[in-house]
């Protein structure tokens, strides 16, 4: 896949040029967007004024320049620029470009192999980049939109440093806009507002930007277009997201940590994101769920039933109207008191659980069906707690030796604010029994 202002390697020399390829920089400082990389004090900004330039992977999502920069890296470096793809290219054609990165540096040439959509090569094409890359044959500088960590070879990785590249915030892309109009030497028929739908639209992608503005700059109209006349004009861009993969968990973490922090606006936009993505209903009931058992739990132990019914809701109705019961269950959960008592308990208990796996219950908490079992201790003293005073004998339930822990501490908020004064009545009166 090409990049922002990337030129088809097929386009003729007196064919009509795409705005984008018009638009090309010509210099790093031209680059819009990516300052926290291409500055002085960023890292490739540092690379450069120590004229030490190393193996690169530019992460970022599609229209960022991440083809722009490879190319002009290897401008600022005097390096031979070669582009290949990887959805293209196969094992003899890699042979042929890394047979004349050979040559070029035999006759005093360095080469800069930009490889576009580097995760799509699998575990064996990777490797076979790394000689090359250790003997200065080649300094790769590969490109991807997927997350480096989970897609390309840890030894590949730790021969090349991950740069991140962002979306184009709005500023970038207005001046963008502006760039572009130079380029066409008039103004975009649109009044102010549709302007910005214009920009929204393009979602951060340079690109798509680029590639609205031609549509637009095409029409012939007596008067500015009105926000609603674009809408109907052009038809706005798919929302970015992978059910499978970063974009997935990114949005999902960002609806937790939205309901975890109280935000029920916050969790109904990202809820929002990940329907209008695509996602499953019944993939956000089920975490939804989790959420009430991870994040509230006994704070109010009525969210897991709203949940709950919330799901049922969604699996009656279905889709679009059950969706409804899941937002409601997700404001609820954002507005609920939260404690992560129990979870923390939970995993406490289990730890210690694994590292005294082999302790025994006390005897007089072991069940004696038979009559040697009795004979040998189990079940005696044993005090039925119905029979006792407050229906409490305070006894020892851990195995013996085992120091008592606390697993469970609740916090003085929701429902756990009652549970919190049960446990200290109950520890008050276990310190009386066993004094």
């Amino acid at each position: 896949m090409a990049d922002l202002f990337d030129t088809p390697p097929t386009a003729q020399p007196n064919a009509p040029r795409p705005l984008a390829d018009r638009l090309r920089p010509r210099s790093l400082s031209e680059v819009i967007g990516q300052t926290h990389v291409l500055s002085p004090e960023g890292p490739l900004g540092a690379m450069l004024a120590a004229h030490s330039l190393s193996s690169l992977v530019l992460w970022g999502p599609p229209g960022v320049g991440k083809t722009t920069i490879a190319r002009l890296l290897a401008a600022e470096t005097d390096l031979a620029f070669v582009q290949i793809s990887a959805i293209f290219t196969g094992v003899p054609e890699l042979r042929k470009v890394f047979e004349s990165a050979k040559i070029r540096r035999q006759n005093g040439q360095g080469t800069l192999l930009f490889v576009d959509e580097i995760h799509r090569f699998n575990k064996a094409q990777q490797d076979g980049f790394l000689p090359y890359m250790e003997d200065g044959t080649i300094l790769l500088v590969g490109a991807t939109t997927e997350n480096p960590s989970f897609e390309l070879n840890a030894a590949l990785l730790s021969r090349a440093q991950v740069i991140v590249l962002e979306r184009l915030n709005l500023v970038d892309l207005e001046r963008l806009a502006q760039r572009a109009e130079k380029e066409l030497a008039r103004a975009l028929p649109l009044n102010g507002d549709a302007r910005e739908v214009m920009i929204e639209m393009a979602d951060g992608d340079g690109r798509a930007l680029l590639n609205l503005i031609e549509q637009v700059a095409a029409w012939r109209v007596d008067k500015p277009l009105t926000r609603d006349q674009l809408s109907t004009r052009l038809m706005r861009r798919a929302a970015k997201y992978d059910k499978s993969g970063e974009e997935h968990y990114n949005l999902i973490s960002a609806l937790h940590k939205s309901v975890r922090g109280s935000d029920p606006d916050a969790a109904l936009y990202w809820f929002a994101r990940m329907l209008e993505g695509g996602e499953d209903p019944r993939f956000l009931a089920r975490r939804i769920t989790r959420m009430a058992v991870e994040d509230i739990g006994l704070a109010d132990p009525q969210a897991q039933q709203v949940c709950l019914e919330g799901w049922q809701t969604y699996e009656r109705l279905g889709s679009p109207e059950g969706e409804l019961a899941l937002a409601q269950a997700v404001v609820y959960l954002a507005l609920a008191p939260k404690s992560n008592a129990v979870y923390a308990a939970y995993k406490a208990a289990r730890a210690a659980a694994r590292d005294t796996g082999s302790h025994p219950p006390p005897l007089h908490i072991r069940n004696a069906p038979t009559r040697l079992m009795k004979d040998i201790g189990y079940g005696a003293g044993y005090a039925y707690d119905h029979d006792q005073e407050d229906a409490f004998s305070g006894q020892d339930y851990f195995p013996e030796g085992m120091k008592r822990p606390i697993y469970y501490n609740p916090p003085e908020r929701g429902f756990e604010r009652e549970l919190k004064k049960r446990i200290d009545y109950f520890s008050k009166l276990r310190a009386k029994r066993q004094s």
